[in-house]
């Protein structure tokens, strides 16, 4: 796994070994090269001087290939205290350590931690990566409009499986644009 474009391009990122996980809910699943190409393709120049929250972060290689993209900042977050320590490497291997913040937390207990560390932050781009086929996603989605974290017009960008059903719409959130790279679906939404 790499950083596809801008100033870390071709960097390579560490990623979790296969066996360190005992169960299946701690896997850490890394978004594919090509499905993040393809993410950042869409997305285009939205993402720079963008603030960005990576939920259910993983390796963070969404949120570093959007630094490497001249994205401001990213705050990642991740309740896996394998995946925190991924991230805090990456961030390391690609020198954005003056633009980060790595937040081990439990998302299923809400976003309320954020406004305590990080008061009257807004985010700008808000990428949800949750486990596959857990209603991670669509639990997130409910929480977002709630949150204060949102800038207006944000885009929040969900990677789920590609045959999961999503809502077109959650209170002021407007599913705009719908992607699928074979099993790995993204689904845009902006806060209207």
């Amino acid at each position: 796994m790499r950083i596809i474009g801008g100033k870390a391009r071709g960097r390579r990122l560490q990623t979790p070994s296969k066996s360190t996980a005992k169960q299946p809910a701690q896997r850490i699943r890394p978004t594919a090269d090509r499905a993040r190409e393809a993410l950042f393709s869409i997305i285009g120049r939205e993402v720079e001087n963008a603030t960005v929250l990576d939920l259910y972060a993983g390796t963070g290689a969404l949120g570093l290939e959007a630094l490497s993209r001249s994205a401001e900042r990213v705050v990642f977050v991740d309740s896996n205290p394998q995946a925190v320590q991924i991230i805090n490497k990456n961030i390391e291997l690609c020198g954005f350590s003056d633009r980060t913040l790595v937040l081990k937390r439990d998302l299923s207990k809400g976003l309320s931690f954020l406004a305590k560390h990080l008061p009257g932050t807004t985010f700008s781009i808000i990428f949800i990566d949750a486990p596959y086929r857990k209603n991670f996603s669509a639990n997130m989605l409910q929480a977002l409009p709630e949150s204060g974290l949102l800038l207006p017009n944000a885009l929040i960008v969900v990677e789920e499986d590609a045959f999961t059903a999503l809502p077109e719409q959650v209170a002021e959130l407007t599913l705009v644009d719908k992607r699928r790279y074979g099993e790995t679906g993204f689904w845009f939404y902006r806060q209207k």
